[in-house]
């Protein structure tokens, strides 16, 4: 489907934002995962057409770091909320008043930020987070994907270290040094080559990416806090996040689908894409006329 609109605006710090609007009706923010892109998340497994044909206007853009938006190479780049503050800037720059927040694994961690600290939000879709985003209540940007799945390892190993722990911090450099290795062959870590691969496979910008890694940690969130009706999303194979039920049960009123597939896959699952537009259908109703 063509955008009705695309452009780019300047975050607080400089950093370049693309975007792309498309449909019409109630507005509702897509946030991709990390090291993918609007494209791979959302467009490609058909989401935004299921979202505009049932009469919304759809809000995609590449967060920084990622696809056609600013690339910056140092870690302050991505400190604390700044992806957060950028999906705010970005309902500033449309004039956008209320919206539905869904987002994918980094997006659905900048997601649950943003749902709780932002009044605009009216429900949110928490997609390929679960466990671990109660283990470290782990906020939006930095390395948030790679913080998740270094804590989840942890405690599947009987460590239930905190989330600032050095061995956490070790395995966001051994991601980070993964991203930034000349030759992948040389790469000894499972997680860090994994995390190598699917970046090569996407054509990310890896040295974007391992800045992102190296990042500080971000203030935690209160899921307790949450007031807005609340999706969890995950696919019953995808055992980077942990139990989406946990996470579920930390959010309150939060609701439960779990559809086919890993982390990589469940997108793609139709189920995935039929639980968004029928929970929005419920919660967050077009009106008539």
């Amino acid at each position: 489907m063509v955008p009705a609109s695309s452009g780019s605006f300047a975050a607080a710090d400089g950093v370049l934002i693309s975007f792309d609007v498309v449909g019409s009706g109630p507005d509702v923010v897509l946030h991709h995962g990390f090291a993918a892109d609007s494209a791979l998340n959302w467009l490609q497994p058909g989401v935004v057409d299921a979202l505009v044909a049932s009469g919304r206007r759809v809000i995609t853009f590449d967060a920084r770091g990622h696809g056609r938006s600013g690339k910056p190479h140092d870690p302050r780049a991505y400190e604390g909320m700044v992806m957060v503050d950028d999906v705010r800037g970005l309902l500033d720059h449309l004039g956008v008043e209320a919206v539905d927040a869904v987002g994918y694994s980094m997006g659905g961690l900048v997601t649950a930020a943003l749902m709780v600290s932002e009044p605009r939000v009216r429900s949110a879709v928490l997609g390929g987070v679960g466990r671990r985003l109660v283990l470290s209540s782990v906020g939006a940007g930095a390395g948030a994907d790679a913080r998740g799945a270094a804590e989840e390892g942890r405690a599947a190993n009987g460590d239930d270290g905190g989330a600032g722990s050095g061995g956490v911090d070790l395995a966001f450099g051994t991601i980070a040094d993964a991203l930034e290795a000349d030759d992948p062959t040389t790469i000894a870590d499972e997680q860090g080559r994994n995390f190598r691969a699917f970046a090569d496979i996407t054509g990310a910008d890896r040295r974007a990416l391992a800045a992102l890694q190296r990042s500080r940690r971000v203030p935690s969130i209160d899921l307790g806090a949450a007031t807005v009706p609340v999706l969890v999303l995950a696919g019953d194979r995808d055992e980077l996040v942990g139990d989406p039920a946990e996470l579920a049960g930390a959010i309150p009123g939060a609701e439960l689908v779990v559809v086919g597939g890993d982390h990589l896959q469940a997108v793609l699952d139709p189920a995935f894409t039929r639980a968004i537009v029928e929970f929005l259908e419920r919660v967050s109703p077009i009106a008539a006329g």
